[in-house]
C-alpha cells in the first residue's frame, strides 16, 4: 500500500488540495482502464462505421465478405459505440465524479477493474456474434440474450456502489450532478434487464416486442447517456469558469421533469404502426413535455456561461462541453418536434432519423465525454496533455464532421421523405437523389475518424506520461498578452 493511502481524506490537517489528490489517486487505475478501453472501442467502432457508410453509396465494397455485409456491420458498429465507447467512458466519468463530489476515496477498486475486464470481454463476444450472423436483429439489443444478462450483472455492481458512495459521503450537500449519476445507475439496469427479459420471453411477440424495443432504445440515450452527459456538463462548466451554476431551482426542475417525461417518449418511433392510439399519444405528449427539462437545462448552462464565453478560446474541456451542451438543446428540440404526427409522416424511415440519432449520441454525449476526459485524465496521471495542436485537430475534425453529417443527412432525409410520400416519383429516383449526401456522410465520417485518431494518440501518450508535469494546464491558446480582465480562470492543478 502506498503511504498516501494511509492519509485520511477527512483529517483536519489535510488541505483540500491534498484531499482531492488522494481521491484522484484512488480512482487512477480504475478510471484510466475504463477510459482507455472506451477509446479502443471508439477506434474499432469508427472502422465499422466507415465500412457501413461506404456500403451505402458503393454497395459492392467488401461485398464478398459475409462478415462485413451491411446488415452485420451496422449493428456491430452501433453496439461497439453504445456499449463500448459510450458506456465505458460514461462509467469512468461517473466513478470519478461520484468520488470527487462525495469527497471519499473510490471503494471496491479491484472489483471495478475486474468488472471492466468482464465488460470488455462480453462486449467483444457480443460483437463477434453479430458479425458471425448470430445477432437478434432487435435494434440496440442485438447481442444474444445471455450476453445481455451477463452485462446486466455489471450494472448491479454499479447500483450498489453508487448508493454506497452517497450514503457514506463526507459532503452533506448533494450536488445536481450526483442526482443525475444516481438516476443513471438505477434507471439503465432496470431498462436493460427488463427489456432483455421481456423481448426474449414468449409473451412478448409482435406489437409487444416492438413497443418494448423502442421503449428501451429511446431510453438508452435519455436515461443512461443523457444523465451522465448532463452531470458532466453541470460539473465541468462551473468548475472551469470558477462560478456556481446559475440556478439550483432550475436544476431541480430539469432533473425531475427529465425523470418524469423521458420514459414515455420512445413510442413516437412507432407512429403509423399497429399500436393502440393511446400508446402513440402518450409517447407524443411525453416528447413534447421534454421541452420543460431541455429549456431549463439550456437556460441554466447559458446563464452560467454569460460573460465567460471568451474562455472557450482557451479551455479544451470548456470547448467540448459547451459544444455538447448546445447540441443537447438542438437534438432535444428536434426530437420533440419529430414526435408530432405531421413531422413524423415525412421524417420517419429516412436518413433524417439517422442524423437525429447521431446528433444525440455523438454531438451531445460524445463531445461532453471528450470534455470530461480532457479534464479528468491529467488529474489521474499527474501529467498534462502532450500536444495542444492535437487537441485542436480533435475538436475541429469532430465538430465539423458531426455538423456536416447532421446537416447533410437531415436535408437529404427530409426531402427523401417528401418524395417517398409522392406516389408519382419512382423509388430509384429517390435513391439517386440521396447518393451525393451519402458521400458527404462518408467524408464527415473520415473527418471524425481523424479526430478520433488524434484523441487516441493523446490518450495513449498520456498513459505513457509523455506530457509535462501537472503545473500549468494545456490550453488551446496562450493567455499571455490577451486583453482580458480579470485573467481567465481555467483548469489548473488546484481545481
Amino acid at each position: 500500500m502506498n503511504s498516501e493511502d494511509n492519509v485520511s481524506v477527512t483529517h483536519p490537517r489535510t488541505t483540500d488540495a491534498q484531499r482531492r489528490f488522494e481521491i484522484d489517486r484512488s480512482c487512477r487505475e480504475v478510471v484510466v482502464f475504463w477510459y482507455v478501453s472506451a477509446v479502443c472501442w471508439l477506434l474499432f467502432g469508427s472502422l465499422l462505421a466507415m465500412i457501413a457508410s461506404i456500403k451505402m453509396h458503393t454497395p459492392g465494397f467488401l461485398a464478398d465478405a459475409a462478415w462485413l455485409t451491411f446488415g452485420r456491420v451496422r449493428p456491430a458498429h452501433l453496439n461497439a459505440m453504445i456499449y463500448g465507447w459510450a458506456s465505458m467512458s460514461g462509467v469512468g466519468t461517473l466513478l470519478w465524479l461520484m468520488a470527487r463530489l462525495s469527497k471519499i476515496k473510490l471503494p471496491w477498486r479491484e472489483m471495478l477493474l475486474i468488472a471492466g475486464i468482464y465488460w470488455n470481454v462480453f462486449v467483444a463476444i457480443g460483437i463477434w456474434q453479430i458479425l458471425a450472423g448470430n445477432g437478434t436483429s432487435i435494434e440496440w439489443l442485438e447481442f444474444p440474450w445471455w450476453i445481455s444478462i451477463a452485462l446486466g450483472a455489471v450494472f448491479a455492481i454499479l447500483i450498489v456502489l453508487a448508493v454506497k458512495m452517497l450514503t457514506t459521503r463526507r459532503e452533506k450537500h448533494l450536488y445536481v450532478s450526483q442526482w443525475y449519476l444516481l438516476g443513471a445507475t438505477i434507471w439503465f439496469p432496470f431498462l436493460y434487464i427488463t427489456a432483455t427479459v421481456l423481448i426474449h420471453s414468449p409473451a412478448a411477440i409482435g406489437v409487444a416486442k416492438g413497443t418494448t424495443n423502442w421503449w428501451f432504445a429511446h431510453n438508452v440515450l435519455g436515461l443512461w447517456l443523457t444523465p451522465i452527459g448532463l452531470a458532466s456538463a453541470y460539473y465541468m462548466i462551473p468548475k472551469v469558469i470558477g462560478r456556481p451554476i446559475y440556478s439550483y431551482a432550475l436544476s431541480i426542475l430539469g432533473f425531475w421533469t427529465l425523470a418524469l417525461f423521458y420514459n414515455w417518449a420512445g413510442t413516437h418511433h412507432l407512429i403509423g404502426g399497429p399500436l393502440p392510439a393511446w400508446v402513440i399519444t402518450v409517447g407524443t405528449v411525453g416528447s413534447l413535455m421534454m421541452f420543460v427539462p431541455v429549456i431549463t437545462v439550456a437556460v441554466n448552462h447559458h446563464m452560467t456561461m454569460v460573460s465567460h464565453f471568451k474562455k472557450l478560446k482557451f479551455s479544451p474541456t470548456l470547448r467540448f462541453t459547451v459544444f455538447g451542451a448546445m447540441a443537447y438543446t438542438v437534438v432535444s428540440v428536434q426530437g420533440s418536434l419529430t414526435a408530432l404526427r405531421t413531422v413524423n409522416l415525412t421524417g420517419h424511415f429516412t436518413h433524417y432519423t439517422i442524423a437525429h440519432a447521431h446528433l444525440g449520441v455523438y454531438a451531445f454525449y460524445s463531445m461532453v465525454a471528450y470534455g470530461a476526459m480532457y479534464y479528468i485524465m491529467p488529474r489521474l496521471i499527474e501529467r498534462e496533455w502532450y500536444s495542444s495542436n492535437l487537441i485542436k485537430v480533435h475538436f475541429w475534425c469532430t465538430a465539423v464532421g458531426i455538423t456536416m453529417y447532421w446537416v447533410g443527412l437531415t436535408w437529404a432525409g427530409w426531402f427523401q421523405g417528401m418524395m417517398m410520400n409522392n406516389p408519382d416519383i419512382p423509388f430509384l429516383d429517390i435513391v439517386r437523389y440521396t447518393i451525393p449526401f451519402l458521400w458527404s456522410r462518408s467524408i464527415a465520417g473520415i473527418l471524425m475518424t481523424i479526430g478520433h485518431l488524434a484523441f487516441a494518440i493523446l490518450v495513449f501518450r498520456m498513459v505513457r506520461r509523455d506530457g509535462a508535469w501537472l503545473v500549468e494546464p494545456t490550453l488551446l491558446r496562450s493567455i499571455k498578452n490577451q486583453q482580458m480582465e480579470p485573467a481567465p480562470r481555467l483548469e489548473g492543478a488546484d481545481l
